[in-house]
């Protein structure tokens, strides 16, 4: 099998010879030895798949529409952030190999039609539309993103198959003045608009109380050059899914004093990096993931400090009569990632994780009426303690069979 390796038979083959030449019985030693290797080799690796999740998702034969926010990089992205491009539908990253694998499970009847969206605000309700099947991009899984704004459920989300914590991303000469979100009261902030780094930065810097009220005294820009003052009332709210309709032009915020200096709304990462960059902010708030790439991609010049350790799960959006269908496609992305064991570090050591993990899903479907099967993927995820039973099990057939060999 082309996508199996199969465990070495060097011990084993030993151990039968050895129990040869003590005259015992050839066949025994290579039937107790080849079940218990079997055994072991079986929790070693991860379950095959059953039959019931060989069911196709799509029973008609239609491809899905699929849309994408065009930039979080790395987790998901368009190769060409310009709609005008003939690469801005092209899809890259974390989530985008984990599709393309899913439309590489043979049965689960799975192709995207893949369209990336420039927009983030609302991005989740678009399933409820008729353009798409559903979406992803980054988005974390909130109870109240899957309602409107009359508070009318239109969406449902899958379990989650990524983790994301927020941060700050701050030039590396700043890293000890801004190492927390309680250092930003003289600070100015950008942040993605609608975002759940813009959420968490005002929560953490006391902006916006439990609910997302803004406190008294904050003060709000909006776009058209109004400025409005929060009077700590449920008429100027901002969470992550949504913001009263006041709000929702604004540029700027200011804080009250002890909180954060200046929050700047903007609309794309790179305008958030370009921010830093410039020194027209000292921080970009948001997830830790992005924050890291960009690290890395500016050589160092702008660290990562005061992780949040809060966790967030994001997942794809489904329209909310789509239940089933979302079911079906969670239930096979939870192979792929081995129930969240497998996930974005997995990923960046090797971008193939998940792709690896479907041809053995291929493969093993082959192998379902065999009636015993000893091969085990090199993408599959193994925890200490599976490797430790496996272990386990050969030392006690060749202790079994030293004792044969002795008498």
């Amino acid at each position: 099998m082309g996508v199996a390796r199969i465990i070495s038979f060097q011990n084993t083959i030993r151990t039968i010879a050895t129990g040869i030449k003590s005259g015992v019985g050839g066949g025994f030693c290579f039937c107790v030895v080849l079940c218990v290797w079997a055994a072991g080799t079986a929790i070693a690796r991860t379950e095959t798949p059953s039959r019931h999740l060989r069911e196709a998702c799509v029973e008609d034969g239609r491809d899905l529409e699929y849309g994408f926010f065009a930039d979080f990089r790395p987790v998901s992205y368009s190769e060409n952030l310009d709609p005008d491009n003939s690469e801005f539908n092209s899809h890259l990253g974390y989530e985008a190999d984990l599709l393309t694998a899913l439309e590489t499970m043979e049965g689960a009847g799975l192709i995207f039609n893949r369209s990336a969206i420039k927009e983030w605000p609302d991005i989740w309700l678009l399933p409820a539309t008729p353009r798409y099947d559903l979406v992803g991009g980054g988005i974390t899984i909130l109870e109240s993103r899957t309602r409107d704004a009359t508070g009318t459920t239109k969406v449902t989300f899958t379990s989650g198959h990524i983790t994301f914590r927020q941060s700050l991303l701050v030039r590396a000469e700043d890293a000890q003045r801004y190492g927390s979100h309680d250092d930003l009261d003289d600070a100015r902030v950008a942040v993605l608009g609608g975002s759940t780094g813009e959420h968490r930065l005002l929560q953490l810097t006391g902006v916006v109380d439990a609910e997302g009220n803004l406190v008294a005294g904050t003060v709000v820009h909006l776009g058209d050059g109004t400025r409005l003052t929060a009077d700590g009332s449920t008429d100027y709210r901002i969470t992550a899914a949504a913001s009263t309709g006041n709000l929702s032009g604004r540029t700027r915020i200011e804080g009250t004093q002890g909180t954060v200096r200046e929050v700047l709304i903007m609309s794309t990462d790179q305008e958030q990096l370009d921010a830093l960059d410039n020194g027209v902010v000292d921080a970009v708030a948001r997830g830790g993931l992005g924050n890291h790439e960009a690290s890395r991609n500016s050589n160092f010049r702008f660290v990562v400090t005061a992780l949040d350790p809060e966790v967030e799960y994001g997942g794809f959006a489904f329209d909310k009569n789509d239940r089933a269908l979302a079911d079906c496609v969670d239930a096979l992305i939870n192979y792929l990632t081995d129930n969240r064991r497998i996930g974005f570090a997995e990923w960046v050591k090797d971008p193939e994780v998940f792709l690896k993990r479907a041809r053995y899903w291929n493969a093993s479907a082959e192998d379902d009426d065999d009636g015993c099967s000893i091969a085990a993927t090199g993408s599959t995820h193994q925890s200490p303690l599976l490797n430790l039973l496996f272990v386990a099990s050969i030392l006690f057939s060749v202790v079994f069979l030293r004792k044969r060999i002795w008498r």
